[in-house]
């Protein structure tokens, strides 16, 4: 890497460095939890389980909070598509208890 694509830091070069090597170590130790704390979050953005429960978790609340009535309020704000799928869902079950015979 040359001097002219680096974003921070010192100087490259033949200057010499008049930082202490306490604070050496301390840029070190920071470039270190940065480094590691990037590597986490690719490591999380490559994990797919862990993002679709996640996501399952989420999907889980939404719904959750659906129960509470609210459910009951839009099938009667609703009634035709309701029926419609009732219907629907009656016929499934009745060609599933026919298929099984």
């Amino acid at each position: 890497m040359d001097e002219a694509t680096r974003t921070s830091g010192s100087p490259v070069g033949d200057e010499q460095d008049t930082r202490s090597p306490e604070e050496i170590r301390a840029d070190i130790d920071a470039t270190r939890e940065d480094l590691g704390d990037t590597v986490e979050a690719l490591a999380a953005k490559t994990d797919v389980k862990g993002q679709a429960k996640a996501k399952f978790e989420s999907v889980k609340e939404k719904v959750g909070g659906a129960t509470d009535g609210s459910v009951k309020k839009t099938a009667a704000d609703n009634p035709v598509p309701t029926a419609a799928i009732g219907a629907f869902l009656g016929g499934v079950l009745v060609g599933f208890i026919l298929a099984r015979r």
